[in-house]
């Protein structure tokens, strides 16, 4: 892979549950650096295309590259899935997931549950995963935390060790699923403070979010979803202060008045 291959490129995928089309052709490209935040209305789509991105729901139509691989498909149209389990074990390890929910293990420590995926499938060494994962908890600033459980954190702590559990899997990108919405308000920055500092270090990530400011200041791109599809998408600083279409115009209106 060349610097100018898109780490994650989609193209023109669709996406049904049912009879309900969710994604109706939608093309995304992320190269090595770039931060790319999806917005838009609830039922937009935004989700769904993440979590299409990371092969953990099959879509029915379109192209997934990674880092210029195609994914290899199985099935027709209305059944399609992909054809290589170690081809989707791969490519989801290269690019780690953080969930709205945090979904941390109850009965593990924060370093066991930061610890555990290096471990039980990349088949790493579990001294060099211990000293990773406590790297990384301090670099997310819990190192303190290590012998806590879950239930003991507040959710911005739960949040700040679900990212190092990302990080930990030395991804080729993040993907984040509206990662601040379950927080109060105060927890929410401190989860903001680490994502901003991932994008200063050059790290690619998707991020779906509802928290405008926090896309206007660390996107290199923005892609605004309508029902489905991208009505409009640019440079941050297009998307929030020139919007073209009435649909953005309006959506924006609504959410900075909330």
């Amino acid at each position: 892979m060349t610097d100018s291959t898109p780490v994650i490129e989609i193209k023109n995928l669709h996406k049904s549950f049912g009879n309900l089309e969710v994604l109706k052709g939608v093309d995304i490209t992320a190269r090595r650096g770039d931060v790319v935040s999806l917005i838009g209305s609830s039922g937009s789509g935004k989700s769904t295309l993440l979590r299409c991105c990371n092969l953990l729901e099959d879509s029915q139509e379109g192209e997934i590259l990674f880092k210029g691989e195609p994914v290899r498909w199985t099935g027709n149209a209305h059944n399609r899935r992909p054809a290589d389990p170690k081809q989707v074990l791969r490519i989801r390890t290269n690019l780690s997931m953080v969930f709205q929910q945090f979904n941390l293990w109850a009965h593990m420590t924060i370093l066991q549950n930061v610890m555990e995926a290096p471990v039980t499938v990349m088949g790493r060494d579990k001294a060099e995963a211990e000293d990773s994962a406590r790297r990384y908890l301090e670099k997310v600033g819990i190192g303190d935390k290590c012998d806590a459980y879950p239930a003991q954190l507040s959710g911005g702590q739960q949040q700040r060790a679900a990212i190092a559990r990302g990080l930990c899997m030395e991804p080729q990108a993040l993907l984040f699923d509206e990662p601040t919405s379950a927080l109060d308000p105060e927890l929410e920055q401190e989860v903001i403070k680490v994502i901003k500092d991932l994008a200063a270090e050059g790290r690619t990530m998707i991020i779906v979010t509802h928290d405008m400011k926090m896309a206007a200041d660390i996107s290199s791109h923005v892609v605004f979803l309508h029902q489905g599809l991208i009505e409009e998408e640019g440079l941050p600083e297009d998307i929030f202060t020139t919007p073209e279409s009435t649909r953005l115009q309006g959506f924006l209106s609504a959410t900075m008045a909330a």
